[in-house]
């Protein structure tokens, strides 16, 4: 399935009008399922359905369930696959036998939309309870003039936004700025959750050296995202909301917003920014 649709359109300028084609990322429901139990007892499950840009599914379905703490670790997965050769709209997840999963997590029924992702988190509280990395002291610091740089190395990454103009993006980056991980996708939390899940594929989470920068807002849910890799430092080109900045001030997480040439803003974490 193309991440991209071409459409018919159009084009008004002042009074001309034009008929002409333009470029649409893809919006396309994929549907989450986890598989798990012991042997001959297996039960299938459906977890999620998000709305999503097709590319990387396998990724996102890992990530989703990693940072909704419904696996914990990447041996808790044996497979990813697609029980339909003909319905690319599902991801199956096979879990480990000895895997045991809350009724809770199960019961949520997470319906996700490429807007606002899986709504109605109760509290800091609720994600605390459920992150499973390990707080710890951490020496990292990070030069101002290397925080400068991040966008402009993430949008050279932005393949299908070249494109489209309507996808958000995501990357990782070492402690020296170079890049390790980018994901695209019509919705913010999606594009993370592939980021994630592809770090935990690869067995680099926790993910406390690196640098996470979104190319639009920081919510909330992207914050606690983050929280569950493990990263300590979240820049954002756009504004951060007040329950995002008060999540980093409770996790020791320096956040970043309005990323824009040589400014920006730092809402909790400053020691970690060094400004000569």
């Amino acid at each position: 399935m193309p991440q991209v649709s071409r459409t018919t359109i159009k084009k008004i300028d002042a009074a001309t009008v034009t008929d002409t084609s333009d470029l649409l990322a893809t919006e396309e429901p994929m549907e989450i399922r986890v598989e798990y139990g012991p042997a001959g007892k297996r039960i299938q499950k459906n977890i999620s359905v998000t709305m999503r840009t097709p590319g990387n599914d396998e990724e996102l379905a890992t990530g989703f369930l990693f940072t909704e703490a419904i696996v914990t670790d990447a041996k808790d997965i044996v497979a990813v696959t697609r029980p339909k050769k003909d319905n690319e709209g599902v991801v199956l997840v096979s879990l480990a036998e000895n895997v045991t999963l809350e009724a809770s997590s199960l019961e949520r029924n997470f319906y996700t939309t490429s807007s606002c992702g899986v709504c109605g988190k109760a509290s800091i509280e609720a994600v605390r309870t459920a992150c499973n990395i390990p707080d710890s002291f951490d020496n990292l610091r990070i030069p101002a003039t290397l925080i400068y740089q991040l966008p402009g190395l993430l949008r050279r990454q932005q393949e299908v936004f070249e494109n489209t103009g309507g996808l958000h993006a995501c990357a990782l980056f070492d402690s020296s700025g170079k890049l390790v991980l980018s994901r695209e996708d019509v919705g913010r939390h999606n594009a993370l959750d592939k980021l994630i899940g592809a770090a935990l594929n690869d067995g680099m989470i926790p993910l406390d050296n690196h640098i996470l920068l979104l190319s639009g807002r920081a919510s909330f849910e992207l914050v606690q995202k983050a929280v569950m890799a493990g990263i300590k430092i979240v820049a954002a080109v756009g504004a951060p909301s007040s329950l995002a900045a008060e999540m980093a001030e409770e996790w020791g997480m320096t956040l970043i917003g309005f990323l824009r040439g040589e400014r920006f803003n730092i809402y909790s974490g400053a020691e970690r920014i060094e400004v000569t």
